[in-house]
């Protein structure tokens, strides 16, 4: 039986994939799993049926035989410790994609989120000196380039990432991988069949 992942049926973003199911169909293409998608609408994920799932009645869960997930990154850190591909097999490289998956999602993505301009710059500048030359966060591709892409993604096209183009390249990079573009595709093709 293959995951099941809940999703908007009509995601406000219009299928742009800035939401976070994103990170999760992302994480599973990469992985090559195949999966099954749920789609809700806003008043299907406050009904008591789906609040047993997800009791904030947010957007994504996860559901894999009896395990049932709520949170991006506890599914992206799932599927990455359950599947090859998102996590190095070296114990150390493998500890340090993990720290980077959080703090993608409790470093930077605070300061995306608050809207805290001048905190932000001062973040990507740190992040931006991190990554430097290199392509990807720590060695090859991980778990934690795929979340701190999601979150670096809404802040394209502002003006916010103008003094750090490696950033801007970081994100095209991850964006242009197959399974993103997968990812985006399904999302795309929902809007239109919606």
């Amino acid at each position: 039986m293959h995951p099941i992942v809940s999703i908007f049926k009509n995601p406000p973003d219009g299928g742009r994939g800035y939401h976070r199911d994103m990170r999760v169909r992302w994480a599973l293409e990469e992985v090559g799993q195949a999966y099954q998608l749920r789609l809700l609408a806003f008043s299907e994920m406050r009904r008591p049926e789906y609040r047993k799932l997800h009791p904030f009645g947010q957007m994504p869960t996860y559901e894999e035989g009896d395990l049932v997930l709520f949170e991006s990154g506890a599914i992206v850190h799932h599927i990455a410790q359950s599947y090859s591909g998102l996590l190095p097999p070296d114990q150390n490289a493998r500890s340090r994609a993990v720290m980077w998956m959080f703090a993608a999602l409790n470093t930077v993505e605070p300061c995306v989120d608050s809207g805290s301009v001048g905190y932000l710059v001062q973040r990507l500048h740190e992040l931006s000196a991190v990554l430097d030359a290199h392509d990807w966060l720590d060695g090859e591709f991980s778990g934690g380039d795929l979340l701190m892409v999601s979150v670096l993604r809404p802040l394209r096209g502002s003006d916010v990432l103008q003094d750090t183009p490696n950033l801007g390249a970081y994100i095209a990079r991850a964006e242009a991988r197959p399974a993103f573009q997968r990812a985006l595709t399904m999302s795309s093709d929902l809007i239109r069949t919606a």
